[in-house]
């Protein structure tokens, strides 16, 4: 049977519990940000508007720095004010809003469940966080407890990266912490820990900490409002726990939440000893030829090609150039070939390797892929007639190009 955790891992003194919540939210009432999100979840009395909009926020949220999303998330709600109206926009419309913020397939699922929502369910949001996660696309756990504390003021934890971050600190959680048995017992604690009475607040509050003090690098550690409730913070004034373990210590290696005995406390990293994580695998390497076709249009400026990716996948829906995967191990005139052959079937027309411009090379991280883009360029005389059967495609100014539904990879291309 699995070794359940001592109690000096949990929050098990109501009077802490209480004395926790109280200095976290008067902290919070201080020193939150002004974020426009928040703003309207305060301000807005429909319940479903104000649902609404703290989804949008929680899922432009995701992987994406608060600096970023702020703009995205303004030119949105001005675009699409209402669910209603996200369910009439089309995928090409979100996708020319979300391009340069990444992860494009949370805008597609956006508007799904948008849609899912006027057409299933009558247009009203699902108030309880059970409900959200099941029936809305693209919604988990941590944004389905978001949108109901926050929204519809169930009291129910939240579980994100910053939440993580200041549990692990607070109970000197040394496992790994993206297992799912620490995950799983975060999740009881977060439960254990929010506020009944003001349950969103509670956990913006807590996201908030995460975010603005107990940061990863060089944490706010004196101006923390929860300090004296921190093991890590205690264990880096007062150093080791004692030789001798109290009846609620751990025991010698058989804790699920402590550090491994491979891996003890470091006494310079302090509280950021915690939280652990497993290594990264590092991102897998991809090389793409990519050509710009370039023509004069009817006007006699610069015309660019441009084809639609697959609906799924990385970068679902979205435009590029003209691209081909590689084999990591080409020489450069094979690469050129290979790239001539596939525009040449693409055209209809024979294409010459050495007419192909080599321009230079684009590197793009994506989180799991270290990409490299080839780029060549063409110049057309003509017209051009594609296959109709292939990609869609299109032919665009520069501005257009700028206007339409790329990626920031494309751009750099």
């Amino acid at each position: 049977a699995p070794v359940p955790p001592p109690a000096r891992h949990l929050f098990s003194d109501p009077a802490e519990v209480e004395a926790l919540r109280g200095n976290l939210l008067a902290w919070y009432d201080r020193c939150k940000r002004d974020l426009p999100w928040r703003t309207l979840a305060a301000t807005e009395p429909d319940a479903d508007r104000r649902g609404y909009a703290v989804w949008v926020s929680e899922i432009m949220l995701q992987q994406t720095q608060v600096a970023t999303v702020i703009d995205y998330y303004n030119r949105w709600m001005q675009k699409w004010p209402t669910l209603q109206a996200l369910a009439q926009a089309s995928l090409e419309e979100v996708n020319e809003l979300w391009a340069g913020l990444g992860y494009y397939s949370r805008g597609k699922r956006l508007q799904e469940a948008a849609s899912k929502v006027v057409s299933e369910l009558a247009g009203r949001m699902p108030r309880r966080a059970e409900d959200l996660q099941k029936l809305l696309p693209g919604v988990g756990r941590y944004t389905a407890g978001a949108i109901a504390s926050i929204s519809y003021g169930q009291a129910t934890g939240v579980v994100d990266g910053n939440v993580i971050r200041v549990l692990c600190r607070l109970r000197c959680i040394g496992a790994d912490s993206s297992s799912q048995a620490v995950i799983d017992r975060l999740w009881d604690m977060a439960n254990v820990l929010v506020d009944r009475s003001r349950p969103g607040d509670f956990n913006q509050a807590l996201m908030e900490l995460g975010a603005t003090v107990c940061v990863p690098k060089a944490p706010l550690c004196r101006e923390c409002p929860v300090k004296q409730h921190c093991q890590a913070w205690h264990r880096k004034l007062f150093g080791n726990t004692p030789p001798v373990p109290d009846v609620e210590d751990c025991g010698v290696g058989d804790c699920p939440l402590c550090p491994p005995a491979t891996e003890p406390w470091e006494s310079s990293l302090g509280v950021t000893n915690f939280p652990r994580k497993a290594g990264k695998k590092p991102p897998r390497a991809m090389r793409t030829a990519t050509c710009v076709l370039e023509r004069r249009g009817c006007h006699g400026a610069l015309e660019y090609l441009i084809v639609q990716r697959p609906s799924s996948g990385l970068l679902a829906g979205l435009w590029e150039f003209p691209s081909l995967p590689l084999a990591q191990d080409l020489q450069e005139e094979k690469e050129r070939e290979e790239l001539a052959d596939h525009l040449q079937a693409w055209m209809g027309r024979h294409v010459a390797a050495k007419g192909l411009q080599f321009i230079g090379e684009v590197i793009h991280i994506f989180s799991h892929i270290h990409q490299t883009y080839v780029v060549y360029s063409l110049h057309l005389d003509g017209d051009v007639t594609l296959d109709p059967a292939l990609s869609p495609s299109r032919w665009v100014t520069e501005d257009e190009f700028h206007a339409s539904a790329v990626s920031t990879a494309m751009k750099k291309v």
